[in-house]
């Protein structure tokens, strides 16, 4: 899946929390990838939120097709969160929401 594709996805599936924004930021070239639900969308913007979610682009298509937990990253590093880690324990939620 290109990131791209993701956003359409997200967006399609409404993946994020309402009224609270969180930012995937894969780093690198791969850039960032903005859950709005304020606004009730999904851009490939950067901009403020309210968690940020660092992770690589391996390491985040592992999670989404089930290959790596997303707490197991954590634990081991592979994913960082900034921010108001509450939002961050619903990234499993969001990714259900792409399977589903």
């Amino acid at each position: 899946m290109t990131k791209s594709e993701l956003v359409a996805a997200l967006g399609e599936k409404q993946a994020y929390i309402p009224g609270k924004t969180v930012k995937l930021d894969f780093g690198g070239s791969e850039g960032t990838i903005l859950l709005d639900g304020v606004n009730n969308q999904v851009t490939e913007t950067d901009g403020a939120a309210d968690t940020t979610i660092k992770v690589s682009w391996d390491d985040w298509q592992q999670m989404a097709n089930g290959q790596l937990d997303g707490m197991t990253a954590f634990m081991m590093g592979k994913l960082k969160v900034e921010g108001d880690m509450s939002n961050a324990m619903q990234l499993q939620g969001v990714l259900a929401k792409l399977k589903g």
